[in-house]
């Protein structure tokens, strides 16, 4: 076979065939590349008529819209949420939080440990210490302010422990 197409472009010398499997190969290869694109278009149009069921253009909007309002309001709500959380935190800081009891005997003649130390601090160990003193002639009871876990007022061994049990110091 004479192609005189093949001897002006230099290529007179090539065999056909070669060109025509060349050809071929080259058309699989555009035919895979069609079925995978249209394997994709499929999924991406199930997708889409799932999310359009049932809308136009106008409820796509209104749906829209609905979404950028609800998100709107969960951020409203999160900053509230916020604020309120801080100022729960503020007010547990001064709520008391720490307890120490001490049970005791006042006097020895006295049984049943009736007398007792009770510390109530908050959470930088702020408070105060009710003594309630059980004797035979009644019932006494004081107070003393607690400040950072201090004392200014001289404490009684029952009092220091009902401190340092409040404190998580004793046990």
């Amino acid at each position: 076979m004479n192609y005189d197409l093949l001897k002006m472009t230099g290529l007179g010398n090539l065999d056909i065939t070669y060109i025509f499997i060349g050809i071929i190969a080259f058309l699989l290869i555009i035919l895979v590349l069609v079925i995978i694109q249209m394997v994709k278009l499929s999924k991406m149009t199930k997708k889409y008529e799932k999310f359009m069921l049932g809308k136009n253009a106008k409820n796509l909007e209104k749906d829209i819209f609905g979404l950028y309002e609800d998100n709107k309001f969960i951020k409203v709500s999160l900053e509230k949420n916020e604020k309120d959380i801080r100022t729960l935190y503020r007010n547990f800081e001064k709520a008391f939080q720490k307890i120490g009891v001490v049970k005791y005997d006042a006097f020895a003649q006295m049984g049943g440990q009736l007398s007792f130390c009770l510390v109530l601090l908050d959470e930088n160990n702020n408070g105060f210490l009710l003594n309630s003193v059980h004797s035979a002639e009644g019932c006494y009871s004081y107070t003393k302010e607690i400040k950072l876990g201090e004392c200014s007022l001289e404490l009684g061994d029952e009092e220091r422990k009902a401190i340092n049990i409040a404190m998580g110091e004793e046990s």
